[in-house]
C-alpha cells in the first residue's frame, strides 16, 4: 500500500460512507419492525376471529388465518402461502421477544438479527427462561453479526432449555420434508431436511460413488495409454499435473480421447448429482408398505411431468419456449429428448399476436376441456399462487349448483387451498372470455389476472456468413 492510502481526507471520506450505511441500515430496520408490527396485529386479529369459531371443524378454524394472509398477499402481490408464516412469525416475534423487537424498530439491530434469537429460543418454555435467554443473546447481537449471533444463541439456548437433545431431536424430526425451487436457465434445485446422520450419510455414499466412478475411468484411460517408463523431465510436468483437480474427469480438462475409450469429463459435483437423480427417478425403495394397493409397488411408479413446448423449437428453427409445468424453461435438448419418449401429446394452437390459447386438437370429452384448460391456466388462477395446474381441482366460477355450466369460459384451475378459500369466505370471481378473472375480495379489493402470457419465438436468423480477415495495414 502506498502512502495515500492513509491519506487524512480518504480516511475521513470512508467513514462518512460508513455512518451513512450505518444509518441506512437502522431506517430500514425500523421500516421492517412496522411491517412486523403490522403482521403480528393481523395475526392477532385472525386469533380473534377463530376464537368466535369455537363450535366449528378444524378446517373451518383455519380460514381467518388463510382469508387474511389471502387479502395482504393479493394486496402486496405476494404468495398468501408465504404470508401465513410470515404473520404467525411475526406475532411470535413480537410477543415472545418484547425486547428483541424494540431493539430492531430502534435500530440497533438487523431483521437477521431477530430472526435468528427467535428461532433459537422460541422452543424454550416459560417467560423467565426465554427473558434470561434474550438477555443474553441480545446483548451479544447488539455488537456483532447475525451469523455469529446464531452460533451463540444455540449455545444459551441450550443451557436454558429443560428439554434433552434426544427430546429436541425427536420434536424436530416432524419437521422432515422435501422441496423445489426453481432456478434460471431450465435448473432447479432439490432440497431436503432429515436427520443429520441419514443426510450426511447419502452425501457420504453419493461422493464414494462419484469417486468410483472417476477412478474406473482413470483405470481404463491408463490401460489404453501407459504411462512411459523412466525418470520424469520437464516436458512430461503437464502430463504429471493431469492426475489432480484438473484432470479429464472434471471441468476444464481437455478432451483428448485416446482410441474407442471416451473420456468422462464431469466433476465430482457433477457425478454426485447424476448418481443422485438416477437412483431417485429408476430405483425401487426397499421399504415398501403398499403391498397390493399399488401394482406393481413404489418401483413401478415414475415421475409424470408436463412440458409445453413450441412446434418450431422441435423443429430447430427456434431455439427457446420449452416450459415446465409453467413455472421454469427447459433448454430445448432435453424438450426434444422428453418429446420423443412421451406417451402422448396434445397440441396447442395459440394466437398468432397475442399468443393467447385458442383451443386443442381434441374435444370430445370432458378430457378434452382439461387438456385446454391444462395449457390456458398452466398454474392455480388465485393470485399469486404457482401450483401447477394439473395438480389443481376444476373451480366453476359460477356454481354448478346455481345454474354455471360446465365449460371453458366458466371453468379454470383453483388448487385445494384456494378452492377451499373461495367457498369458504366471501371472495367473488368473475370469468371474462379468454380466461381473464376478476376478483373481489372480502375486504372490497379487486384484483384482475390474466391468463399466464405466452411468449412467441420467431424463427432464429441464419448465422451471416463468415468473410476472410481483411489485411491490417501497418500504423507505420
Amino acid at each position: 500500500m502506498t502512502s495515500n492510502a492513509h491519506d487524512p481526507a480518504d480516511a475521513a471520506k470512508t467513514a462518512r460512507f460508513a455512518l451513512r450505511a450505518k444509518e441506512i441500515a437502522a431506517v430500514k430496520a425500523r421500516i421492517l419492525a412496522e411491517e412486523t408490527a403490522l403482521h403480528a396485529e393481523a395475526y392477532a386479529f385472525t386469533v380473534e376471529q377463530t376464537e368466535r369459531l369455537r363450535d366449528a371443524s378444524t378446517k373451518e378454524r383455519e380460514i381467518p388465518l388463510r382469508a387474511m394472509a389471502a387479502e395482504i398477499g393479493a394486496a402486496t402481490r405476494e404468495s398468501d402461502r408465504t404470508l401465513q408464516t410470515r404473520l404467525f412469525e411475526a406475532h411470535r416475534a413480537v410477543t415472545l421477544f418484547p425486547t428483541t423487537f424494540d431493539a430492531l424498530r430502534e435500530g440497533r439491530i438487523s431483521p437477521r438479527h431477530l430472526a435468528v434469537i427467535v428461532d433459537k429460543g422460541a422452543g424454550l418454555e416459560g417467560p423467565q427462561a426465554r427473558a434470561a435467554y434474550e438477555r443474553d443473546v441480545l446483548a451479544y447481537a447488539e455488537t456483532t453479526t447475525a451469523p455469529r449471533t446464531r452460533t451463540y444463541a444455540e449455545q444459551v439456548a441450550e443451557k436454558y432449555d429443560p428439554k434433552t437433545i434426544q427430546e429436541r431431536h425427536d420434536t424436530a424430526a416432524l419437521t422432515r420434508r422435501v422441496w423445489v425451487e426453481d432456478l434460471r436457465d431450465g435448473m432447479a434445485m432439490l432440497g431436503a431436511i432429515g436427520p443429520a446422520t441419514e443426510i450426511h450419510g447419502i452425501h457420504d455414499r453419493l461422493t464414494r460413488q462419484a469417486r468410483a466412478i472417476r477412478d474406473a475411468d482413470r483405470a481404463a484411460r491408463r490401460a489404453v495409454d501407459p504411462p512411459a517408463e523412466g525418470p520424469v523431465t520437464a516436458c512430461s510436468a503437464p502430463a504429471a499435473a493431469a492426475t489432480g483437480d484438473d484432470a479429464p474427469g472434471s471441468p476444464g480438462a481437455p478432451n483428448s480421447s485416446r482410441g474407442d475409450i471416451g473420456i468422462d469429463e464431469r466433476s465430482i459435483d457433477q457425478i454426485r448429482t447424476d448418481v443422485l437423480m438416477d437412483m431417485l427417478l429408476t430405483a425401487a425403495p426397499t421399504i415398501d408398505p403398499t403391498g397390493a394397493t399399488v401394482e406393481g409397488g413404489l418401483g413401478a411408479i415414475r415421475a409424470q411431468v408436463q412440458l409445453t413446448v413450441p412446434a418450431s423449437t422441435l423443429a430447430g428453427t427456434t431455439s427457446g419456449g420449452a416450459q415446465l409445468d409453467g413455472v421454469c424453461a427447459v433448454d430445448p435438448e432435453t424438450a426434444k429428448v422428453l418429446t420423443g419418449h412421451a406417451p402422448g401429446f396434445d397440441r396447442v394452437f395459440l394466437d398468432p399476436i397475442t399468443g393467447a390459447v385458442l383451443a386443442v386438437d381434441r374435444r370430445h370429452t370432458t378430457a378434452a376441456q382439461k387438456r385446454y384448460l391444462l395449457a390456458r391456466d398452466v398454474h392455480c388462477r388465485f393470485p399469486g399462487c404457482r401450483r401447477p395446474a394439473r395438480e389443481c381441482d376444476w373451480d366453476h366460477r359460477k356454481d354448478h349448483a346455481h345454474g354455471g355450466r360446465t365449460d371453458i369460459d366458466n371453468v379454470g384451475a383453483f388448487c385445494k387451498r384456494h378452492h377451499t378459500l373461495k367457498h369458504a369466505t366471501p371472495w367473488t370471481v368473475t370469468q371474462r372470455p379468454g380466461g381473464t378473472l376478476h376478483f373481489i375480495a372480502p375486504s372490497g379489493l379487486r384484483h384482475v389476472e390474466k391468463p399466464p402470457p405466452r411468449v412467441m419465438f420467431s424463427p432464429d436468423p441464419p448465422h451471416p456468413p463468415r468473410r476472410s480477415p481483411q489485411p491490417v495495414t501497418p500504423p507505420f
